[in-house]
């Protein structure tokens, strides 16, 4: 049987160019695909990594004018991935962020600059490329959500469409007045189309207008069709209903693998946990942390935001120093925060590390060397964090909300009696509970019986593609039977 074929759309894909979990997503999906027998081919914006990355590229289509200057679409190998390059310097020719320049204000242009994207995979959606006509189009959050609508009022057969969103808060909303020079025709105007509280919506196009609509946990699926969850879309959400489902991410399990981390001073695995005591000293010395085998050393890796619950770990560092624990923390963000554990560290010398700033390097050895990673978030679409600590057995602290909710099983009294505990869980999301979670684990930490046996279980917990890319096939498969392909 011949391989379906499925064009992916992102804005960020790693090992090419990386902001978060989105990128890790878009790496990984490709390859576990190819298992269930789809051929994913993926576009992406030509930003300066990515061009440098290419294999034998090859211009593959062309087109004369994409928002103020001309591009061409260049079909490459990189990285493993087989990759549609949106070539257009005057939008992505630009360093560092894809999103905003250095200081960390968006570049003005955007609106045009991921409109740009979107026009370029319709293109390729709808058979600029010879010999490549995906039966789907799968698109990824608010920088590709004009996708569908660009495919929708160009009038040709088009493939089916999958929206994925992979965190609600962020929609892409731009003025009205940009409907004709973003090439939008008219009647594209209306809540029927992409109009969204007097403005464009990039998102809201994606999710009126695509086939099927997807996010990245069952949990957070339900949690957006509710007036909070949904912020500003559940009334959109729920009215579609029945095309919503959540579908959890996975992690590149080759990547993210202690035996054999070239990342990592020590390699381990759930039979030699113990080997982690190496990490855990070169994490120590590494964020200038007291040399203690037996401190409890708890983790981040995350962007420092209110989402992400950093304010409720910064005001309950007290209990975690009480608790004779000390915190390694890596991530940047908002201002606030970076000053907060800044005077933490300087504060508590020793005890608290902070590094500002994302170090693949350094995100390995804290989940290798910390004993709980902290994910205190008050939503959370699905997290890979707590999926990597559970690889690396570190136990995952975290809200009992979105896709944290679906993947870690707390440790209490009735799941440590059945042997299933993966991590520890609290709710609702305030820096009271967040203080009894500290507490609760440093409890389970001093029996270091217990404590062994939580590592164990978390470190056999599947976190792979495998389901989830099969969940993946099924949809894509049941869509295009739909249609009638």
């Amino acid at each position: 049987m011949a391989a379906l074929q499925v064009l992916s759309v992102v804005s960020e894909i790693f090992p090419l160019v990386k902001t978060g979990g989105l990128a890790d997503v878009a790496g990984a999906l490709p390859g576990a695909l190819a298992a269930e027998g789809v051929e994913m081919r993926t576009v992406v914006p030509g930003y300066p990594a990515v061009k440098a990355a290419l294999e034998a590229p090859k211009t593959v289509a062309r087109i004369a004018d994409l928002f103020g200057g001309p591009a061409t679409i260049v079909a490459a190998r990189a990285a493993g991935l087989d990759l549609f390059v949106v070539d257009a310097p005057h939008l992505f020719d630009r360093p560092g962020n894809p999103y905003h320049d250095g200081d960390g204000v968006d570049w003005p242009d955007n609106p045009f600059r991921f409109a740009g994207l979107a026009r370029a995979a319709a293109e390729v959606g709808l058979g600029a490329v010879d010999g490549f006509r995906p039966a789907v189009v799968h698109t990824h959050d608010w920088q590709t959500g004009l996708t569908a609508a660009y495919m929708e009022y160009d009038g040709r057969d088009r493939p089916g469409t999958v929206a994925t969103i992979h965190n609600l808060a962020f929609q892409g909303q731009y003025p009205k007045e940009l409907l004709a020079p973003l090439g939008l025709p008219p009647h594209a105007w209306g809540v029927e189309g992409v109009e969204y509280y007097d403005t464009i919506g990039y998102l809201k196009a994606a999710l009126r207008m695509s086939d099927r609509i997807t996010t990245v946990s069952p949990t957070y699926a339900a949690e957006i069709r509710s007036g909070e969850g949904g912020m500003g879309l559940a009334g959109l959400l729920a009215g579609r209903a029945e095309v919503v489902s959540g579908i959890l991410n996975g992690i590149d399990t080759d990547v993210w693998d202690p035996a054999k981390d070239p990342l990592l001073p020590n390699h381990y695995d759930a039979v030699s946990s113990w080997s982690r005591r190496g990490n855990k000293s070169a994490l120590q010395r590494r964020f200038k942390l007291r040399a203690d085998r037996q401190a409890m050393v708890f983790g981040v890796v995350s962007r420092l935001s209110w989402q992400k619950g950093l304010d409720m770990v910064l005001e309950g560092i007290e209990t975690i120093l009480a608790c004779g624990g000390q915190l390694a923390l890596l991530g940047s963000g908002d201002r606030d925060l970076v000053a907060g554990f800044r005077r933490a560290a300087a504060a508590h010398p020793g005890r608290v590390g902070c590094i500002i700033g994302y170090d693949e390097s350094l995100a390995h050895l804290i989940q290798a060397g910390a004993d709980v990673l902290l994910v205190p978030s008050r939503f959370e679409p699905c997290g890979l964090t707590q999926l990597c600590a559970l690889r690396y057995g570190a136990i995952p602290l975290v809200t009992r909300v979105g896709g944290l909710a679906d993947t870690i099983i707390d440790a209490n009294e009735m799941a440590l009696e059945a042997g299933t505990g993966t991590g520890i869980m609290f709710t609702p999301p305030n820096v009271d509970m967040f203080r009894a979670a500290v507490q609760r684990a440093a409890g389970l930490y001093e029996d270091q019986d217990v404590w062994q046996r939580l590592i164990r279980n978390a470190m056999r917990t599947d976190v792979s593609w495998a389901r989830s890319a099969a969940r993946y096939a099924a949809l894509y498969r049941g869509l295009v039977a739909e249609r009638g392909g």
